[in-house]
C-alpha cells in the first residue's frame, strides 16, 4: 500500500460519473446485431439448456456465466436486451470496482481516475460489456474482490466482511472461466507471505501484524482459500438436475477432468489465433463481427486501444523498477497480477489461443499506466499525464463505430480501421 496522504479526498462522485457515462456509450446499439454473434452462439443455447433442464451444453467451461445469462433470458426475454443486460451490468461493475480497488491501494485521486478513464477507452472492457460472453463476469468479480482486499487493507475495523465479500467474488470468478484460476491464488498467498515475513511465533493464530492485524492466518485461509471453493461448488448445484448428463453426486472431481480434457481439445488452427507476444504489442485484432446484419454493415473488432497498450509496456517496466527500489508494495502488486495472469498462458495446456485472453491481464498493465501517469502528475508534470488520457480517449472516440456496431459505409469500411496487416 501506499502511505496515505494527510488530506485525502475519495472520487467516489466522479468515479460514479464515469462509470454512468461509461454504461450509456454501451447502452448505445446494444441489442445489435439482433441475432448471436460471435461465441454468443455457443452460451446462449447452454443458457436456455439451464431454464428448460434440458440438456447439458458448453461443458468445457463452468456454468456461472451461463446461469447469469440464463437468468437475464428469463427475466428480460430470450431477446438482444435478455442476453446482454447482465453482461452490460457487470461491465459496468468491473469498472468501478477497479477504480475502487486502486483507489484503496493508493489514495490516489488522479490515479483512480486516470485508471477509470483507461480501463473505459481500452477497448477490451467496452467490446465485452456488450456481448453475452463469460469473460466479463470473471473480470467484473475478480475486481470486486481486489477491491475488498485493498480496501480491508486500508480499513482493518472492516476486514472481517470484507474479506469475506472478496472470497465470495472470488469463488464466483472463478465460477465464471478458468482464466482467472492461477491468479485467485494470490490474495491468500500475499497474506501468508506477509504473515511468514512478520516471523510471528504463532503463525497460524496470532493476530498481530501485517497484512491486517485483529486476524489470524486461519481466517484469512478460510476466507481467501476455503470459501472461494464452496462458493465456486454450489454455481455447479443445477448441474445435478439436469434432464441429460447429469452430474452424479460424487463425480465433481471426474467432471473437471472431463473439462481439462475439453480445454486441450481445440487444436484446429484458427484464422484469429495468437499468442502472448502478439497480445503484448497488439498485433492481432478478432473481428467479433462484420457482415450485413440489421439493415446495414456493421462490425465489432477486438484489438486494444493502439495507443495505451503500446505506453502500458514502458509503464510496466517502470512499475517493476520502481516497487522493487522504492518497495512500493502497490506497484508490486500490480506487477505480480500482470505477470501471473499473462504468465499462465505460457503452460497452460491449451494450444489455441486468443487475444480476449489477454483480458485480465491488459486490466493490470493500464493498471500500471495509471500509476506512471500518477507518478508524473505528482511530480508536476501535467502535460505528459494529460496528453496521455486526451490520446486515449481520442483514439476511442476513432474506433467507436467499429467497437459498437455502427452503420458503416459499405464493405471496404473496416480498412479504416485496419492499420497494420495483423487487424484485417
Amino acid at each position: 500500500m501506499a502511505l496515505a496522504p494527510e488530506n485525502r479526498s475519495d472520487p467516489f462522485g466522479w468515479t460514479f460519473l464515469l462509470c454512468a457515462a461509461f454504461m450509456f456509450l454501451c447502452l448505445v446499439r446494444l441489442t445489435i446485431p439482433s441475432s448471436p454473434y460471435f461465441d454468443e452462439v455457443h452460451y446462449l443455447p447452454a443458457a436456455r439448456a439451464l431454464l428448460d433442464g434440458g440438456e447439458w451444453l458448453n461443458r468445457e467451461h463452468p456454468l456461472l456465466g451461463k446461469e447469469i445469462l440464463a437468468l437475464g433470458i428469463a427475466s428480460f426475454g430470450d431477446t438482444a436486451l435478455g442476453w446482454r443486460i447482465f453482461p452490460l451490468m457487470c461491465g459496468t461493475l468491473a469498472l468501478f470496482a477497479a477504480m475502487r480497488a486502486l483507489w484503496f491501494a493508493t489514495y490516489s485521486r488522479f490515479a483512480s481516475l486516470a485508471y477509470g478513464l483507461l480501463l473505459a477507452t481500452g477497448f477490451l472492457l467496452f467490446v465485452h460489456t456488450r456481448i453475452a460472453m463469460l469473460d466479463i463476469f470473471m473480470v467484473a468479480f475478480f475486481a470486486v474482490a481486489l477491491w475488498q482486499c485493498a480496501a480491508g487493507l486500508r480499513e482493518p475495523e472492516t476486514a472481517q466482511w470484507r474479506l469475506a465479500l472478496a472470497g465470495i467474488a472470488i469463488g464466483l470468478s472463478m465460477a465464471s472461466k478458468w482464466n482467472v484460476l492461477v491468479v485467485a491464488m494470490l490474495p491468500g498467498l500475499a497474506f501468508l507471505g506477509a504473515r511468514l515475513a512478520a516471523s510471528r511465533r504463532r503463525l497460524l493464530l496470532s493476530k498481530r501484524g501485517i497484512p491486517i492485524a485483529g486476524m489470524s492466518l486461519i481466517q484469512a485461509g478460510f476466507l481467501l482459500g476455503l470459501l472461494p471453493l464452496f462458493v465456486y461448488w454450489l454455481t455447479y448445484i443445477p448441474a445435478y438436475f439436469y434432464d441429460d448428463n447429469i452430474l452424479e453426486i460424487g463425480g465433481f472431481i471426474q467432471h473437471h477432468q472431463t473439462m481439462l480434457e475439453l480445454q486441450q481439445s481445440l487444436k484446429t488452427p484458427h484464422n484469429y489465433q495468437s499468442n502472448w507476444p502478439d497480445w503484448l504489442l497488439n498485433l492481432r485484432a478478432i473481428w467479433y463481427l462484420y457482415e450485413p446484419v440489421d439493415g446495414a454493415q456493421r462490425g465489432v473488432m477486438l484489438i486494444g486501444n493502439p495507443l495505451t497498450m503500446l505506453l502500458g509496456l514502458p509503464a510496466m517496466a517502470w512499475a517493476v523498477w520502481a516497487g522493487t527500489k522504492r518497495r512500493r508494495w502497490d506497484l508490486i502488486a500490480i506487477v505480480s497480477l500482470f505477470a501471473v495472469s499473462l504468465g499462465m498462458w505460457l503452460f497452460v495446456g491449451k494450444p489455441i489461443q486468443f487475444y480476449y485472453h489477454y483480458f485480465l491481464p491488459s486490466c493490470f498493465l493500464l493498471a500500471s499506466l495509471a500509476m506512471a501517469l500518477d507518478e508524473l502528475w505528482q511530480g508536476g508534470n501535467r502535460w505528459m499525464p494529460l496528453s496521455a488520457l486526451a490520446g486515449s480517449l481520442g483514439i476511442f472516440a476513432c474506433f467507436y463505430p467499429i467497437l459498437s456496431a455502427s452503420p458503416l459505409d459499405g464493405v471496404a469500411a473496416f480498412e479504416t480501421w485496419t492499420w497494420i496487416e495483423g487487424w484485417r
